[in-house]
């Protein structure tokens, strides 16, 4: 019943007050949920399953997974880069004679030759030798201090060569015929009446191999050997065949003697070996002297050689050609060996 105009007063009404509880606690949660989502998003992961929480006080310490077995780990090879060849240098050798030694004037005369490699000969055909050595079958002429002569000129800068006619030697077989090649009537004598030497006596190759060595130690730069070979020259027909020639085993005694020459210089893996030879040997053939072309390509660093007017000089892998002259050209290689 109204009063004075008025309703009369019933008190709050419950439900509203229910209302504005809920809508506390729904804020409550909001915020919370808000809060959780910053807190927990490092550690919410998406994949094609779904989305997982991951919190990591709930896990254990990982372990890193076993490699597969049976992969094979990938290697990157960096190239290394090419060696950039030395560019080939042309030989220009002139022989001097032994005299140029001692008088100082080796280095005038080869630049007058337009040479930049000096030959001396230390052995020649006489079977003179220009040095002392320590074999009891050497020849030498006056020599006193000629060792040191020759160790001091070949310390400088200048490429020398030691020239040796090896078993083209008039001398020993005058005094030891069991050194010599013969003939029916005593010692064999080539056209120029010149003796030679057996590659077939042992005594003969280690006196030449131990020459070699002793010259190695005096400091050359390369040795030089002419003559190294049965002859070849002059009446072969007249040589007999006997323990020091044997026409059948000529090859494999020049390849015995380079085998002991290479034994002997083993301590001189820098040292330059050269033999003479002949074209006819160059282009394959048989000259008569022992020597072939699978011998000098396998033991000689280089080969000298006398061409013939209108021959030429094959090309050959792995072996260096110098053609003999009687004078130096401006141009090419050359070696003056007169």
């Amino acid at each position: 019943m109204r009063r004075n105009g008025y309703d009369p007063y019933h008190g709050r009404s419950r439900g509203r007050t229910v209302l504005k509880v809920l809508i506390g606690v729904l804020l409550v949660l909001l915020v919370v949920s808000i809060a959780a989502l910053f807190f927990l998003e490092p550690y919410i992961h998406y994949s094609i399953d779904g989305v997982r929480l991951e919190l990591p006080f709930f896990q254990g310490a990982e372990e890193d997974p076993d490699p597969p077995t049976d992969t094979v780990p990938i290697q990157v090879a960096t190239p290394s880069p090419s060696p950039t060849p030395e560019p080939e240098t042309d030989y220009c050798g002139v022989l001097l004679p032994v005299s140029a030694l001692s008088d100082g004037t080796a280095l005038t005369q080869a630049e007058a030759a337009g040479a930049t490699t000096v030959l001396f000969e230390m052995k020649s055909i006489d079977g003179t030798l220009a040095f002392e050595t320590q074999s009891a079958l050497g020849t030498a002429r006056d020599t006193d201090g000629a060792n040191e002569t020759i160790a001091q000129f070949t310390a400088g800068e200048t490429e020398t060569a030691a020239y040796l006619s090896c078993f083209r030697d008039n001398a020993l077989p005058r005094t030891d015929r069991s050194l010599s090649i013969h003939s029916s009537g005593g010692n064999w004598w080539d056209d120029q009446q010149v003796r030679w030497c057996s590659p077939m006596s042992e005594r003969m190759r280690s006196y030449i191999t131990d020459l070699c060595r002793e010259l190695a130690e005096l400091g050359f730069d390369e040795l030089v050997l002419d003559n190294c070979s049965f002859p070849n020259r002059g009446g072969t027909s007249a040589i007999l065949s006997d323990d020091n020639y044997d026409p059948a085993a000529l090859t494999e005694t020049m390849e015995t003697f380079f085998q002991e020459l290479d034994t002997a210089l083993t301590d001189y893996p820098d040292l330059q070996v050269s033999v003479v030879t002949s074209l006819t040997v160059l282009n394959g053939g048989s000259d008569g002297s022992g020597l072939t072309l699978a011998l000098l390509k396998e033991y000689a660093d280089r080969v000298f050689v006398e061409v013939p007017e209108g021959e030429s000089i094959p090309a050959i892998e792995g072996l260096e050609i110098v053609p003999i002259v009687t004078e130096g050209t401006d141009s090419g290689s050359w070696a003056v060996l007169s």
